[in-house]
């Protein structure tokens, strides 16, 4: 608790003490195109629903695309392996969602959480998204749009990526444990055909007495285009390659007792390789009548090998317990739908009626292996698995403060699984469908004094691992019932700092899930989530802007028992300052409480809190065409000894003669230095 009352009287002083500023880049010019009637809604429909705009986000420590999740309030995400190239851990509204399981995430509308994944239900990997590139995060708490199906229980985010940049940019970058990061973005033509194009190059390190020799490449092209004065197509296609090196879950025992450097490993063996493909298409017509038709149509193919070992030797004590999981996918679909505006009964009223569907055709294995070198099957497995979403939603306006918006989502699912090992011992096969209906509810009122006032009603779901789901009783979906009443606020003004209240309940229901690490299911019986947050961000005066957030969650089985990994508290605050010299400033904090981690609470997780400081510095140097700008990051400013993904479980070295239950954690970084120039052109 007292660290809690430090970070709060930081983030205080922050505010009110620290000169540091906000990004602002000259709005861009508009696009002469012929006129276009644009149908919309109301844009909030929840207190805790947001935008979070570029100006934030490339103000972000560069080398993690999911660092720019911080900026949501409550959210956070962490290493956790030991090192760059695995998907993060997720945490946001009393979930832990390990890699993705109950926040659904998608990138212009893609999903990018992955079914059935070799690793982990909902597995998110977001390293193929280049932060420059993104417009903003679209952020949905709760399950209360009928829009979002599969994974959106606690949330949803949408990365929207720009159609043009203004300025192209080459850019060069580098720091400490040999990371760099080169990154050139530019669009040729801005007029009728708007394009993007951005390569980005990633290596680092890392801070580990073995090197991760982490090794990312982006590439991105996008044409956006109006075949007629009403309407407009857009293209996008990406493409990542990674590959690294991890040191792992390490045991605090050992570094408690000085057998091993907090950045050693007891396995250096660990690291893996991906690749990522997408392709993604977004169109929409506007009608002279207040309609709208859209569709989307998104593909990817994607391959991840991943070598870990959690528990060393407890399972074989002379080959170790190493595994090995290959996930090898072909995933499409899309959404087609219609959008109405008009009047019933004299009412403002708009209707949308649409349909999604998704196929992932998958081959998922998990082996055991030593140093890399394979030793055996556990699993086998080809899946094809699909889902069929028709959804409706409803808007009306009776009055000028009161808006109604609703909806229904009806999900059905079928389940392949062939099994292609004989010999194991997990052995998942045979065939499956599944449904669920979700009703979504929302009723604003305001606003009154530049106040609205939110209370929301939804059902979501997350679905499990089709090998579980083809088991006899199992239950394939999990329901999930969301609640949430809000407040927001601009009282100095539409231009000046939003106010943000909330306070929310999620229940949700048994479920059956496949544990990925063991080939395995795990029955997890029914719980309960709930808590409050508040967070304030906008202009506080002039060229000084703020962005800060508490969370307080309780999270627990409806026996009592505790969700072991979901947070209590956390804590974000950020002050940013443009210098009228050119320098942009930020000083940003960052809070996570104590964590119970297993169900009886009698291990914790310790706390932690870290500061990082972005400076961003126009050069004042005349050049034939364009301009210069400098930038340094320092990470951990304070040099603080954290821990990201934190857990209990047992493990045997080769030393212990039996097996030992503790804490094992992956070390957070120590302070961190960043720079380097780039050139808008």
């Amino acid at each position: 608790m007292r660290r809690l009352v430090f970070f709060l009287a930081a983030v205080t002083l922050e505010l009110t003490v620290v000169k540091l500023g906000q990004a602002h880049d000259p709005d861009p010019p508009e696009l002469e195109v012929s006129e276009v009637t644009v149908i919309g809604e109301r844009p909030i429909a929840a207190s805790s629903q947001q935008f979070i705009p570029d100006k934030e986000v490339v103000l972000q420590p560069q080398g993690r695309p999911a660092q720019v999740l911080r900026l949501i309030p409550g959210m956070l995400a962490v290493e956790h392996s030991g090192g760059a190239g695995k998907a993060d851990q997720y945490f946001l509204r009393g979930f832990d969602a390990d890699h993705g399981t109950d926040v659904a995430f998608f990138a212009d509308g893609m999903p990018i959480n992955l079914r059935t994944h070799a690793h982990g239900q909902g597995y998110t990997d977001l390293a193929f998204i280049i932060p420059e590139t993104i417009e903003g995060l679209d952020v949905y708490k709760g399950a209360y749009l009928p829009e979002y199906g599969d994974f959106a229980t606690a949330g949803a985010v949408n990365f929207r990526t720009r159609q043009v940049v203004q300025e192209g940019v080459v850019q060069a970058s580098g720091g400490q444990f040999d990371t760099q990061r080169y990154l050139l973005m530019f669009s040729p033509t801005k007029d009728k055909i708007r394009t993007l194009f951005a390569v980005e190059n990633f290596y680092t390190n890392g801070p580990f007495e073995h090197d991760n020799r982490y090794l990312r490449t982006n590439l991105l092209g996008k044409m956006t285009t109006n075949l007629t004065g009403r309407d407009e197509l857009s293209l996008k296609a990406t493409f990542q390659k990674s590959k690294w090196n991890a040191s792992g879950e390490i045991p605090h025992r050992v570094v408690r007792d000085g057998t091993l450097d907090r950045f050693g490993a007891i396995d250096p063996s660990e690291g893996g390789t991906t690749l990522r493909a997408t392709g993604v298409m977004n169109y929409h017509y506007d009608t002279t009548s207040g309609g709208q038709l859209f569709a989307n149509a998104y593909g990817q193919y994607y391959r991840l090998d991943l070598f870990t070992n959690f528990t060393f030797f407890l399972n074989d004590p002379v080959n170790g317990d190493g595994i090995q999981q290959s996930d090898r996918r072909v995933m499409y679909g899309g959404d087609i739908g219609y959008k109405q505006r008009g009047e019933i009964l004299g009412i403002p009223s708009i209707g949308t009626i649409g349909f999604q569907m998704r196929v992932d055709d998958i081959h998922a294995k998990l082996g055991t292996q030593t140093t890399r070198t394979p030793t055996g099957t556990t699993t086998d497995s080809d899946v094809l698995e699909a889902s069929y979403a028709p959804f409706i939603k409803a808007e009306v306006q009776p009055t000028s403060w009161v808006r109604l918006a609703g909806g229904l989502r009806w999900e059905t699912f079928t389940y392949d699984v062939h099994n292609l090992c004989t010999t194991c011992a997990e052995r998942p096969d045979g065939r499956k469908s599944s449904g669920i209906v979700l009703p979504k509810m929302n009723l604003i009122l305001g606003p009154w004094a530049s106040t609205e006032f939110f209370a929301n009603y939804g059902e979501g779901y997350h679905s499990n691992d089709a090998r579980s789901a083809v088991a006899p009783a199992s239950s394939p979906l999990a329901r999930a019932r969301s609640y949430e009443v809000g407040i927001r606020s601009r009282p100095w003004g539409p231009e000046r700092i939003e106010l943000i209240a909330t306070v929310w309940r999620l229940d949700l229901q048994s479920e059956l899930v496949f544990v990925g690490d063991e080939g395995t299911t795990e029955i997890r019986g029914p719980s309960r989530r709930q808590g409050f947050e508040v967070a304030a961000r906008g202009q506080v005066w002039g060229p000084l802007y703020v962005n800060g957030s508490f969370t307080w969650t309780q999270a627990e089985f409806r026996n009592g028992d505790a969700i072991p990994l979901a947070p209590e508290y956390t804590a974000y605050g950020a002050a940013i300052l443009k210098w009228p010299e050119g320098l942009t400033s930020q000083l940003q904090a960052t809070y996570l409480g104590v964590r119970p981690l297993i169900e009886d609470r009698s291990i914790k997780s310790p706390s932690w809190i870290t500061f990082d400081l972005s400076e961003r510095y126009r050069l004042p140097i005349k050049l034939p065409h364009g301009r210069m700008e400098a930038f340094l990051f320092v990470q951990n400013l304070f040099n603080t000894e954290w821990e990201q993904a934190t857990f209990a479980f047992a493990s045997q070295l080769r030393n212990e003669p039996v097996a030992v239950t503790g804490i094992h954690f992956v070390p957070g970084n120590p302070r961190t230095f960043m720079g380097g120039v780039a050139w808008y052109f």
